[in-house]
């Protein structure tokens, strides 16, 4: 097994003891501002928070590979239209698992998967957005630990946001690749993603509307202490065509 997923599964078992399951979330950010309806918290079947996603569909979620790998339907519970990780909202159920083909223990590649719902939900899903670039704003959310060292406090019940954006990809070491992820900046090198919230979504904003760019990955060094550098997320951009084909009805 590669360094790669051996510090994926780690950062997992942090959350939820005796699964593999969750990796960064946000430290320095803030309570939302606003409702994100299309973010979607993601628990074990005795309801442990594990992951995050994103409603792109009313029956689609787009979430973090390594967050799906090895899942039946059953495992995973879906909560959706609430900036609550507990209450609220509506909780679907998993009908289907796709994850893409490319992820696996030897690539930095494919981290990202798609949960088909058994039913349409009510929530806003969010439009996929067409182009990231270094340089480029936005904003992640979470559920995830809000200080950076390794169990150094609980994870908060209000979803949190950070307003960051895509730097050049040298600034992410850990395997990063360029042509399929996203490296995202820690402001002020102490702000950004940490334990608690794989899979959550990197967004942009695009006039009245949010669009998805990423989907988070893992971090960008191998530290063992959150915001220490870059974050890498999964490229949606990337990965655009690939969604759709599996998304079409």
């Amino acid at each position: 097994m590669t360094r790669r997923v051996l510090v994926l599964l780690a950062l997992l078992s942090v959350l939820v003891p005796g699964t593999a399951a969750a990796a960064p979330a946000i430290v320095g950010g803030v309570v939302a501002d606003q409702p994100y309806p299309f973010t979607v918290s993601l628990h074990t079947a005795s309801g442990k928070l594990f992951c995050a996603g994103a409603l792109i569909a009313p029956t689609w979620v787009v979430t973090a590979a390594h967050c799906a790998y090895g899942k039946a339907p059953a495992d995973i519970s879906p909560r959706t239209g609430t900036n609550d990780v507990g209450q609220g909202g509506e909780v679907a159920q998993i009908a289907g698992i796709v994850v893409n083909p490319a992820f696996n223990t030897q690539s930095p590649a494919g981290d990202i998967a798609l949960l088909r719902l058994t039913a349409p939900v009510t929530a806003a899903p969010i439009g996929l957005a067409t182009a990231a670039s270094p340089g480029t704003a936005t904003r992640i959310v979470g559920w995830g630990q809000t200080c950076p060292k390794l169990n150094c406090g609980g994870l908060p019940t209000a979803l949190q946001q950070l307003d960051t954006k895509i730097v050049e990809g040298s600034k992410c070491s850990s395997g990063f690749d360029g042509t399929a992820e996203l490296c995202t900046d820690n402001p002020g090198g102490k702000a950004g993603a940490c334990f608690g919230d794989s899979g959550g979504p990197q967004i942009v904003r695009d006039g009245e509307r949010w669009l998805l760019v990423g989907v988070t990955s893992r971090p960008g060094n191998n530290e063992p202490e959150c915001a220490t550098a870059p974050s890498i997320y999964t490229s949606v951009v990337a990965y655009a065509p690939w969604i759709a084909e599996k998304t079409k009805a």
